[in-house]
This record gives structure tokens, C-alpha cells and sequence, in this order.
């Protein structure tokens, strides 16, 4: 049975509908940087998912060639994340989304090192034959935040946030999006078959002590 870091891990993949703490440890990503509408066709943020999926499959089939990573086992690639933030702003404006600053990402496996990914960004790009530069190996330690279960259009995410904004500020917190803290979306439907109103959206938030 492949390992399903959603199911091992329902604390940060699968919360409830409604806002709850979580503390979320440092992890490892398959990441590209980009800025730009999301929507847009065949923009790069678009463009970034191909490459992301590109070197995320390379690493799980690897098990079937010559290049046998230490420690590796059999997983279900993880969902596409992505942090959100626009420059001058607190918050998140989306009637600008033109305005969008963006890092997306994949997880990788506890067992891929540094060396590993550079060997898949290698590998991917020989066979694809793709330019794979704008990939890279990411940590993010994203600690104290709110999280909840957004269902539905992600134009509707205000709602959701402003509910996660007055538990948190009950809580005797506040959110805390600075500089390496992000607006951070999890991904659960396939948007090419899922219906809009029954989109599954994890939201978290950075949090500081009030």
C-alpha cells in the first residue's frame, strides 16, 4: 500500500470546515516562484504545475530505474500547495489578481535529500527534453497557524478567512503574514472534475500572539 502523506497526516491535509490550530513543522517542497494571474491561460503559473509534476513523478518512478534513492518507499504524490501574497498589501486582494506573487509547490518524500532532487531535475530534463532551472529545492517552516476546510469557489475564500481571523483573534491571536509567512492554500480537487461549488481548499494562516 502507497503511503498517503494526506491520510497519515489528516492534522494539515484534511481539517474540518471550520477554523482550528494547528502547528505544522518544517517541511521539504518541490517549489517554482513566479508572479501573475493564476487563471491565466497557459501563464506561468500554469506552466509551473507541468514542471512541478514533471520532477515530482520522475522521483516516484525512480524506483523502476538504475538510480535507487536510500530509504525510498512507495507514496501517493502529495497535493499542490501554493503561498500567496501581493506586494504593499496586508492580505490578499482578489479583484488584482494580476498582482499576484506566488510560490508552488509539491512535498517531497522525508527521503529525498538535496543531492536526490538535483538528481531528479537531471534526469527530467534529459528525458522530457524541458528546461527544469526554475525548480527548486524548498524548506518551509510555517509553525503556529489557523487552518480550516474551504468548500466551494476560491473567490469565495474571503468568507472563510474572516471567519479563521475571528477565531484566531479569540484565541488571543493575530495573523502574522510577513516576510516568509504566507496566505497558504492545499489543493484537494481536481479542478478539470470536480464542480466549483464542491472545490476542496485547505487555508492557513501564520499566526503571532496578540
Amino acid at each position: 500500500m502507497a503511503f498517503d502523506y494526506k491520510k497519515e497526516y489528516k492534522e494539515f491535509y484534511l481539517p474540518k470546515n471550520k477554523p482550528e490550530l494547528v502547528t505544522v513543522p518544517p517541511m521539504n517542497f518541490i517549489a517554482v516562484r513566479g508572479k501573475g494571474d493564476p487563471n491565466e491561460e497557459d501563464g506561468a503559473y500554469k506552466q509551473s504545475i507541468g514542471l512541478l509534476y514533471g520532477i515530482a513523478y520522475t522521483i516516484k518512478m525512480s524506483k523502476k530505474g538504475s538510480h535507487q534513492m536510500k530509504g525510498y518507499f512507495d507514496y501517493v504524490v502529495p497535493p499542490l500547495e501554493g503561498l500567496w501574497w501581493q506586494e504593499g498589501i496586508k492580505g490578499v486582494d482578489y479583484a488584482h489578481k494580476e498582482n499576484f506573487m506566488w510560490i508552488s509547490m509539491i512535498r517531497l518524500p522525508e527521503f529525498v535529500t538535496k543531492d536526490e532532487f538535483d538528481w531528479a531535475v537531471s534526469e527530467a530534463t534529459e528525458k522530457k527534453k524541458t528546461d527544469f532551472s526554475k525548480v527548486e529545492f524548498f524548506t518551509y517552516e510555517e509553525g503556529l497557524c489557523v487552518q480550516c476546510m474551504h468548500i466551494g469557489l476560491y473567490d469565495d475564500e474571503p468568507a472563510t478567512i474572516e471567519a479563521m481571523d475571528a477565531f484566531a483573534e479569540a484565541k488571543g491571536y493575530l495573523p502574522d503574514m510577513v516576510s516568509g509567512r504566507y496566505h497558504h492554500e492545499i489543493y484537494l480537487s481536481d479542478v478539470r472534475k470536480c464542480k466549483p461549488e464542491n472545490l476542496k481548499t485547505v487555508i492557513r494562516h501564520p499566526l503571532k500572539i496578540r
